[in-house]
Order: structure tokens, then sequence, then C-alpha cells
């Protein structure tokens, strides 16, 4: 799952260039995640947004399954 924390996203675009799925966007100068749109980079582990992104503003969480 994608989070981005608005508070310290400094509307640089880095992340928005690197998207897979073009499911980032710039609105004034704050990315947002397109409306309703899942993304198939972030499902595969893409992570690219998270790792250009120089404010630490997303975070690419992922669910750990481990059979007992």
């Amino acid at each position: 799952m994608l989070l981005i924390d608005l508070g310290k996203c400094n509307g640089c675009g880095l992340c928005v260039e690197v998207c897979y799925c073009q499911n980032l966007v710039l609105v004034g100068r704050k990315v947002e995640k397109k409306e309703h749109r899942e993304c198939p980079g972030c499902s595969k582990w893409c992570t690219m947004c998270e790792m250009v992104c120089t404010t630490g503003a997303i975070q690419c969480s992922f669910e750990v399954v481990t059979e007992g």
C-alpha cells in the first residue's frame, strides 16, 4: 500500500517521474495518488517512488505472510 505524508512532500515531482503505472500526480505542489487506482508496480514490490523521495514522504508498505 502506498502512503503519502503530505506534510513532508516538497512537490519536487521525482516520484511522479518514476512511477511505473503513472499512479501519482502533482496537484499544486503536493503529490497525490490517482483516485480509485491500484498500482500494479507496487503490488510487484516496485518502490521506485519511495526510493527517489528525498524527504521520506512516501512509504510503500507490504503485508508479509509466512507459513507456519
